[in-house]
């Protein structure tokens, strides 16, 4: 198994940015694939970026030229970086990888957007 700890949360004025990182219990480079998910209030969890070992970077279409997902091995941490926030990015942020044998979340970190 693996614990995931997010940290990087906060309160920003519309158009700021933030990097959320998350930080894992043990060697992430066994884990082919780490994500971002978000949850906002009354909807459902949505993948927001996710980043292969080789570094292959996938997001939503939402998010799309404002966000950066990153990935360093040697310090098994993933980090994504998010500029130009809107309000409809304010969401509880969780970080992810999964496996057939795994499938680990972190507890989120806050992102709260003012209009």
């Amino acid at each position: 198994q693996v614990q995931l700890v997010e940290s990087g949360g906060g309160l920003v004025q519309a158009g700021g940015s933030l990097r959320l990182s998350c930080a894992a219990s043990r060697n992430i480079f066994i884990f082919n694939v780490m994500g971002w998910y978000r949850q906002a209030p009354g909807k459902q969890r949505e993948l927001v970026a996710s980043v292969t070992r080789a570094g292959v970077a996938n997001y939503a279409d939402s998010v799309k030229g404002r966000f950066t997902i990153s990935r360093d091995n040697a310090k098994n941490m993933v980090y994504l970086e998010m500029n130009n926030l809107t309000p409809e990015d304010a969401a509880v942020y969780y970080c992810n990888t999964r496996t057939v044998d795994v499938n680990a979340w972190g507890q989120g970190t806050q992102v709260t957007v003012s209009s």
